[in-house]
């Protein structure tokens, strides 16, 4: 039952400002779980596999998907996946926190100054949109594996600043990429035993369940309001992480033997 409210939580408050629930997922397996950072993140990951096919369709039925831009977009993530879910891998737990807090205040700020950030005029095309998708794909699929999120942070600010994408096209075309992405990303993070089996089947539902809502909601309530609310709980729990003390050895061995059971 906690996995599955870990997941409807994460699901509405991504759905509610179109962010992939990992940025909330992640603190609430470690806060609510006791889970060590580094499995958070691979479960995270493996979950959001299924909220970017879910809202891959939802989005194409729609029409706001681009398949050249999706598939230029993960041509170069996929190998980059793994290198971050490596290097994620090979972090002591305090490092790998302190980068992931500092993630979360980065996420924040971009959602904060969304409405004020200059936009193309005109649609890039031609080489330069080529060159625009395949850099954002290997900046992304690196951040993707490691920090065990969906990606959407950087590929649609990039789509929609660099390139002249709508907003929604870009959200569609990050949320297809980012499946075969995040199956890289999350199989790595499998084979390194960094994924917690046993609470994936109320992780998922709950996440495709939440991220159903959030989107519905979303389009109800304020979204300017709703950016101001979402970036102070992630500014929050960001400097909370930021925090983290550094460990011995020893002590982290501990950390992730409890974390681990």
């Amino acid at each position: 039952m906690i996995a599955l409210f870990i997941g409807l939580a994460a699901g509405f408050f991504g759905g509610l400002v179109g962010l992939g629930g990992g940025v909330i997922m992640i603190p609430l397996m470690v806060g609510m779980l006791k889970m060590g950072q580094h499995k958070a993140h691979g479960t995270s990951l493996v979950a959001l596999v299924f909220t970017g096919i879910s809202g891959a369709i939802t989005y194409a039925l729609n029409g706001s998907v681009d398949i050249l831009a999706s598939v230029l977009l993960a041509s170069t993530a996929i190998f980059t996946a793994r290198a971050g879910a490596r290097f994620a891998n090979a972090l002591p737990e305090w490092k790998l926190k302190r980068s992931f807090g500092g993630f979360l205040i980065f996420v924040s700020l971009l959602l904060l100054l969304k409405s004020y950030l200059p936009h193309v005029t005109r649609p890039v095309v031609g080489w330069l949109e080529i060159l625009i998708l395949l850099l954002t794909g290997i900046f992304t699929g690196f951040l993707s594996g490691m920090m065990g999120v969906g990606g959407g942070t950087i590929m649609v600010p990039s789509m929609v600043l660099l390139t002249g994408f709508t907003q929604y096209t870009a959200q569609g075309c990050s949320l297809l990429a980012m499946v075969p992405v995040g199956i890289v990303g999350a199989y790595t993070h499998w084979r390194l035993g960094n994924v917690n089996k046993n609470i994936l089947p109320g992780l998922v539902p709950g996440i495709l369940a939440g991220t159903y809502l959030g989107g519905s909601v979303a389009h109800i309530l304020s979204e300017g309001a709703l950016r101001i609310i979402f970036s102070a709980v992630l500014i929050w729990t960001g400097v909370r992480y930021l925090r983290t003390p550094k460990l011995s050895t020893d002590e982290q061995l501990i950390i992730e033997e409890r974390g681990d059971g």
